[in-house]
């Protein structure tokens, strides 16, 4: 008997820029909430907002100090008694990683909100080696019972 799936509130935004109706199609709302809530552990309420390159460098540089666009940026704010977390994906960015790794736009989505899901949780991979492969082992598990491939395999 498989467990049951925490609970999710999702908000599911997409900024206004070129070509954001590929990536509405990519990120059906279905979808999302599926591939989020198995890579939670407990309750959540989650936005996820689907950004341009613009906006994208100006969160990493303002809350990071990194002024370049990456492709997710996690804002969490409560991981007890619910995951409370905002998720902003940079569009442009994930679809240049999709093509340059040989992925499907919605495979590389997948990837990015679980590994965004788990840093909301608490995982991190920049304190040591050793986080950083048990959140990468976590990741290929989630990955692989949503049917999508391992998503640090070189293809």
């Amino acid at each position: 008997m498989s467990k049951l799936l925490p609970a999710l509130v999702l908000s599911l935004q997409f900024a206004r820029f070129d070509g954001a109706a590929a990536h509405r199609a990519a990120l059906p709302r279905h979808a999302v909430a599926r591939w989020l809530r198995h890579a939670l552990e407990r309750p959540a309420e989650l936005t996820v907002r689907i950004v341009d390159a613009d906006e994208g460098q100006a969160l990493n540089r303002d809350y990071r100090g990194k002024d370049y666009a990456t492709n997710v940026l996690t804002f969490d704010y409560a991981t007890e008694p619910v995951v409370m977390a905002d998720l902003v994906l940079c569009a442009p960015v994930v679809a240049r990683e999709a093509a340059e790794q040989g992925k499907t736009l919605p495979a590389h989505y997948a990837h990015l909100l679980v590994h965004g899901a788990l840093h909301a949780q608490g995982w991190d991979h920049e304190r040591s080696e050793a986080e950083a492969e048990a959140m990468e082992a976590r990741e290929i598990a989630i990955l692989e019972r949503l049917g999508f491939a391992n998503p640090y395999a070189v293809q």
